[in-house]
């Protein structure tokens, strides 16, 4: 099925229904791919490893920041 088709079969739908078709061609462009997202997090993650590899952040212990999280939600 060619862009013209589905683009013409699409503007036959109800209007309720090319609105729903919009929002989600819209998110579709918004979100990144799972590439992206692969991509981003190993740069952050590269990022994160110099900053304690240098000495510019101390790492804290998952206990601590739970314990701390749950104080604050208390």
């Amino acid at each position: 099925m060619n862009l013209q088709k589905i683009a013409d079969e699409a503007l036959h739908l109800p209007k309720k229904e090319r609105a729903q078709l919009v929002q989600r061609l819209v998110l579709s462009l918004e979100s990144p791919s799972e590439e992206e997202l692969r991509s981003d997090w190993l740069l952050e993650a590269e990022r994160r490893g110099e900053e304690l590899d240098n000495g510019w952040v101390q790492a804290v212990c998952s206990e601590d920041v739970l314990r701390k999280a749950r104080a604050l939600i208390k």
